[in-house]
């Protein structure tokens, strides 16, 4: 039996990657689609663990293929994508498929599996908590905060086309909501 995919987009601050990683250790049927890129490792990145590292030229040889469910070109020769090899793969060996991209990304993947797929939709309380979380981080510029604020409310449209739709406002609520949706998905 092949395995299903939960596809997870939100924007960023919303807590997504912490509920992925929760679901990740609460169902060991899952498995995380790692997705490729064509900038270079950082730091102690592996190729195949963290991304697929791929050079310019070899990711854009892999689109005209027809080789990504779907990818972006975030800059000039800066690539992210999801592989369709790794998604199959893993849905072959009869593990479920956890993936992490973007809102385009997601419809797109969604479209090609349809009903094998369910596509989780990760929103804040409200673009001022969302603020909050960013500026607590203490990793980005003021001006870094703004443009992933303004691409939120962008992403924040889309989250009618998903087919669930999870508020994180208290992590442990959401957690608990995102295993009981997928584990509804995976029994239907």
């Amino acid at each position: 039996m092949e395995g299903k995919l939960i596809i997870f987009s939100a924007p960023s601050g919303t807590g997504k990657s912490t509920l992925i990683h929760y679901l990740l250790t609460q169902n060991p049927d899952l498995r995380f689609s790692v997705s490729a890129t064509s900038r270079a490792p950082r730091g102690n990145e592996r190729d195949g663990v963290e991304y697929w590292f791929l050079t310019p030229e070899e990711f854009k040889t892999k689109i005209r293929n027809g080789e990504f469910l779907e990818y972006e070109e975030v800059y000039p020769d800066l690539f992210y994508g999801t592989l369709k090899s790794e998604v199959e793969r893993i849905r072959k060996a009869g593990q479920h498929v956890v993936c992490d991209v973007d809102v385009v990304g997601s419809r797109s993947i969604k479209k090609l599996y349809g009903e094998k797929a369910l596509a989780v939709f990760v929103r804040p309380p409200s673009i001022e908590a969302l603020r909050s979380r960013l500026e607590n981080r203490n990793t980005d510029s003021p001006e870094i905060i703004e443009k992933r604020l303004a691409k939120a409310a962008y992403e924040l449209g889309f989250a009618t086309e998903f087919d669930r739709v999870i508020v994180n406002d208290e992590i442990e609520k959401a957690q608990t909501e995102v295993l009981r949706i997928v584990r509804q998905f995976l029994n239907a």
